[in-house]
């Protein structure tokens, strides 16, 4: 075991893929557990780790993303949010926020969303009047929705790694918290425009306001095509993110027809990169997972909790501290195939039930990144911004503040992430 650390920890210093890290480091401590003869389990765990059914889910979801981002639904739903709240001050900051809930059941990634709105809405709102950090830090906040509102990759990837939780009960379980996240954001928002007096836009007829809503509807169908036949039980996950890449593109050319084959071979071009990270870091993190579970590191992580207070809110804030300040230094889904095999099996040990957990856990992972030093959706939120990094920071922090309150409320109470999938039952 201390060898496997020992590798983990002095190939990620050197700065190597966490792919890598994982897959030298699982093959170290298997070495170290049985000799050359574990060495020949490996292959086998890596393909057991990308061989699952409902992976296929992953690449169709990507590629709906992109497909819609390609067709132009940003600026709809943009128009649509605009026409909802154009007459309250910061009209365009509270726009942002409710654009990234509507965009989180069509993407589920969260630099997704970042890019996609960030570039029409942060250059409007710094013509606007609105400051540039403030700009970015709205948007790379509200980005964190994304993989939380189902469908969400963040979401399928831990179902497929830790299988003693079902997709479907990750899925309804995001919805609360990731309108409480939601709501948050928009009361800090609110608040933030009226100190800072940012301007209002005008506001616009009942007509206009339906007319922008029907323009919007065929995209904000695919949310429900894909949640309503998961949760009903009338297709799988993987059948919903078939057909809701097969109304993608019927939309993209026949309803809105501004989707052409070019644009849809850059998303094919797109869904192959982003997938075949996705894989890899699952088949090497097969690997370190198997070794965690042969060499007790859960069980010695468990007692290490235990170590610090007996008390489960105690325990479980703690816990989360450890993913934030993990976060602050890798991006999401390799943080989460890192560190999920060790905590996971820890705190259900612990007593707390799986779901509760692995909300808690997502939604803080997501939280991360938005937070520095990667940040990787803070970062990208700057460059588009053109803003130095550093003053982006300091404007977010009254939105983390808002995003601690609600991981504290998920900590306390349970019923925020199993209530919905409760029903389901």
């Amino acid at each position: 075991m201390t060898a496997a650390i020992v590798v983990f920890i002095a190939i990620l210093l050197v700065g190597a893929p966490v792919a890598i890290v994982m897959a030298v480091s699982g093959m170290a401590g298997s070495f170290m557990l049985g000799g050359e003869r574990m060495l020949g389990i490996v292959a086998d765990r890596m393909f057991s780790g990308v061989s699952g059914y409902m992976l296929i889910a992953v690449p169709y979801f990507i590629f709906t993303a992109e497909l819609m981002n390609q067709g132009g639904l940003t600026q709809k739903l943009i128009t649509f949010n605009n026409a909802l709240v154009g007459r309250v001050r910061g009209a365009l900051s509270h726009t942002n926020v409710t654009v990234s809930l509507f965009f989180a059941g069509l993407t589920g990634a969260a630099i997704t969303d970042t890019v996609a709105i960030g570039k029409i809405m942060i250059p409007e709102m710094k013509k606007q009047g609105y400051d540039a950090e403030y700009a970015a830090a709205i948007t790379a906040c509200s980005s964190i929705i994304g993989p939380i509102i189902p469908p969400s990759v963040v979401m399928v990837v831990y179902a497929s790694m830790l299988r003693d939780i079902s997709v479907i009960d990750l899925f309804a379980g995001g919805i609360v918290p990731g309108v409480l996240l939601a709501l948050v954001l928009l009361g800090t928002s609110i608040v933030l425009s009226w100190k800072r007096r940012y301007p209002r836009m005008a506001g616009s007829s009942m007509k206009v306001a339906l007319i922008a809503f029907l323009t919007a509807l065929p995209a904000l169908l695919i949310p429900a095509i894909i949640l309503g036949g998961i949760l009903t039980g009338a297709t799988t996950i993987t059948e919903a993110s078939g057909f809701a890449t097969v109304y993608a593109i019927f939309i993209g050319f026949v309803v809105y027809r501004n989707l052409t084959w070019r644009k849809v071979w850059d998303s094919l071009a797109t869904t192959v990169r982003l997938s075949g990270v996705v894989f890899f870091l699952l088949a090497t993190s097969a690997v370190l997972s198997w070794f965690v579970t042969r060499s007790g590191i859960a069980r010695d992580a468990a007692e290490a909790i235990t170590i610090f207070s007996d008390v489960a809110l105690v325990q479980i804030l703690l816990v989360c501290l450890l993913l934030l300040l993990i976060g602050t230094v890798m991006d999401v889904l390799p943080a989460l195939v890192v560190v999920a095999p060790v905590i996971v099996p820890a705190m259900v040990d612990l007593g707390f039930d799986p779901l509760h957990f692995a909300i808690v856990m997502i939604v803080t992972l997501n939280v991360a990144n938005a937070t520095p030093p990667v940040g990787m959706t803070l970062m990208t939120a700057a460059r588009i911004a053109d803003v130095p990094y550093e003053r982006a920071i300091i404007a977010s922090w009254p939105f983390y503040l808002s995003f601690l309150i609600v991981i504290f409320l998920l900590a306390q109470f349970p019923a925020l992430s199993t209530w919905i999938p409760s029903l389901l039952d």
